[in-house]
């Protein structure tokens, strides 16, 4: 019997892509201003629901877009007794609460 002498050599191939990784840093924003009593950006509760339903009720939507203002809206509305004057979660559309300068201004805006 002949044993012969050999021996086996392994190298990976060569990789031509460049693979690069990028760290990155996560931070978290703490709110720090504890005083902001707006309402989803709008004054109040009512003013916001009112902006609201406004935005996403069609037939109220067309309404709104037709009136010069708040007011021509909300007399229309009443005239009509539409939704017995309130909204779908029951704020009223005359409620004094409701700042009718910002609805103006989204009713401007339609």
């Amino acid at each position: 019997m002949i044993l012969k002498e050999f021996s086996l050599s392994y190298s990976p191939p060569k990789c031509s892509i460049n693979v690069s990784m990028t760290q990155s840093v996560m931070t978290t924003t703490f709110q720090t201003d504890l005083t902001d009593t707006t309402y989803n950006g709008w004054t109040n509760y009512e003013t916001w629901n009112v902006a609201l339903w406004l935005g996403n009720d069609e037939g109220l939507y067309h309404l709104a877009r037709e009136s010069k203002d708040y007011k021509t809206f909300v007399d229309c509305l009443e005239a009509c007794s539409l939704n017995d004057a309130t909204t779908g979660d029951g704020v009223k559309w005359n409620d004094p609460a409701v700042n009718v300068v910002e609805l103006d201004e989204m009713l401007a805006e339609l």
